[in-house]
């Protein structure tokens, strides 16, 4: 064992070792730091890494990736590959939502969503020599209207962070530009990891089985099954064998109080009731758990509020845009949606493929900007994106309370489709995680006293397991069905372009 996995508990350091041999017997020798060419045909190698909140999957995701790195495995993301070569090895780390992306972006970690490696972009030449050159596999190229100190900018970007795309921004472009085509992945890859594999459906799973030989998935038990998947989730039907299960949490030094409120849902003896005098105890010792009264409209502008029925999510997304004195025609700038897929026709489908690979894939949560420059266009801003800016032709769709139809404040004939993402039911918003996240405790009393059981477990309790593990900082618990009036009006100054790491350095170094 390395000594980086030394660092581990008892369960973590077996999953590593566990990991480590599965690698090795596919000719990546984790300990020795040595790899040999992928042999044909070998393939068919699947683990599962589960584990509840907090137990360290994504430590150790981050701990193999950079192991394997070390030992010279080059990492594949949906904006660049590389040349083939016969010895490479490869390493894809993937998340079905941009969001779920970013939680693993922000942690060092070089993760893109599995749409961008199952649909591969075609780049201008121009585009490979600078990402040749980034990677190191190039000399620094000469391209029109590119400045020798757009080129450094791009550079010392990327040494920071390996991000293409971001470089490519560091020095004023952006990688969208130089995309000519998308194509369907034939060729298979090497190995791959998935996190938040509670999310993918049977489909998506046979899929990543089908393009990468060796397959390692991180996913946790106690979180909902996709509403297609009849309540299973894909690595339950894995042999015990091949199943590497983390058991052991591990807290903060000064304690997390909602990972103890998630680990205890685990007691079969709690009720919703108690657990509700937990919550109340919890916020008046800690003030990162809270007690609410109310929703807060502030938070829901970038967090939807969680909730378990469709109609408590409408009726708070109409409350929140009374609030904020949204016309019944048209969107504010500021306000969340959530993408419900692309309408387009099959002959249309480069665009629809360019449109999923800047993020507009169902489930993503985009932000408005305001009206494009053509009618039916709309700029929009996706969360998590590495590239968020987005102009798209769009149906933008408001249901209705006790109506089945949608209001519809404007819309192109084809594009992509959004619902309003005020409120969102706690089902879709498994993989995203959000700094302050409200529960809608209403809803999940409703199902307590309904006595609904999804998997053995009530469905009360995996809801709110689910709901509160969201939460990165704050959890409100909210109690009544009341909305707090909005402190102002909705904005998107926090939208704005954050500075790279090198403009951050200039600024340091300057103000010395």
């Amino acid at each position: 064992m390395s000594l980086a996995a030394l660092q581990f508990s008892d369960d973590q350091a077996e999953a590593y070792d566990r990991v480590t041999e599965a690698l090795r017997g596919i000719g990546v020798d984790l300990d020795d730091e040595t790899l040999t060419p992928r042999a044909e045909g070998h393939g068919g190698t699947v683990l599962s890494v589960v584990g509840k909140a907090g137990s360290g999957k994504t430590m150790l995701l981050a701990r193999l990736y950079q192991a394997l790195e070390q030992a010279g495995v080059d990492v594949v993301s949906g904006d660049y590959e590389g040349r083939r070569r016969k010895d490479r090895r490869t390493l894809a780390i993937l998340a079905p939502t941009n969001k779920a992306a970013s939680v693993l972006r922000g942690r060092g970690v070089p993760a893109t969503t599995i749409h961008r490696i199952l649909y591969t972009p075609v780049y201008d030449p121009e585009y490979e020599k600078i990402a040749e050159w980034l990677a190191g596999n190039g000399d620094r190229p000469t391209i029109e209207g590119l400045t020798d100190t757009a080129l450094d900018r791009a550079h010392a970007f990327y040494q920071v962070n390996k991000s293409i795309p971001g470089a490519l921004a560091a020095a004023g472009l952006r990688g969208s530009d130089f995309i000519t085509g998308w194509k369907r992945r034939d060729e298979p890859l090497d190995i791959g990891f998935v996190d938040e594999a509670s999310m993918l459906d049977q489909r998506q799973f046979d899929d990543l089985k089908e393009i990468f030989p060796t397959l390692v998935i991180f996913g946790d038990p106690a979180q909902l099954a996709p509403v297609n998947q009849s309540g299973e989730l894909v690595f339950e039907s894995l042999p015990e064998r091949d199943k590497l299960t983390l058991h052991r949490i591990h807290r903060q030094a000064d304690d997390n109080p909602i990972l103890d409120l998630a680990h205890a849902l685990a007691d079969p003896d709690l009720g919703f009731e108690d657990f509700e005098r937990m919550v109340g105890e919890k916020a008046a010792r800690d003030d990162r758990v809270v007690l609410a009264g109310r929703v807060e409209s502030d938070l829901m502008a970038r967090s939807p509020v969680l909730v378990w029925r469709n109609a408590t999510r409408i009726r708070l997304i109409h409350a929140f845009r009374a609030a904020y004195g949204a016309p019944e025609d048209a969107l504010l700038p500021g306000e969340p949606l959530i993408c419900d897929g692309i309408e387009l026709p099959l002959k249309h489908r480069k665009k629809r493929l360019d449109l999923e690979a800047r993020g507009l894939i169902k489930g993503a949560q985009v932000i408005y900007l305001g009206p494009g420059n053509r009618a039916g266009f709309s700029r929009l801003h996706v969360m998590g994106a590495e590239d968020p800016r987005v102009s798209a032709a769009s149906i933008i769709k408001i249901e209705m309370p006790d109506e089945e139809e949608p209001f519809i404040p404007f819309a192109a004939h084809m594009g992509a489709a959004f619902l309003h993402g005020a409120a969102v039911t706690i089902h879709k918003a498994q993989g995203s995680q959000w700094e302050n996240v409200q529960v809608f405790a209403p809803d999940l009393w409703a199902a307590a006293r309904m006595g609904r059981v999804e998997a053995g477990q009530p469905l009360w309790k995996r809801l709110a397991y689910v709901a509160i593990t969201r939460a990165e900082h704050r959890l409100y618990w909210v109690t009544r069905n009341r909305l707090a009036r909005p402190s102002g009006a909705l904005n998107v100054d926090d939208l704005r372009a954050a500075p790279t790491p090198l403009e951050l350095q200039m600024e340091v170094q300057d103000e010395g």
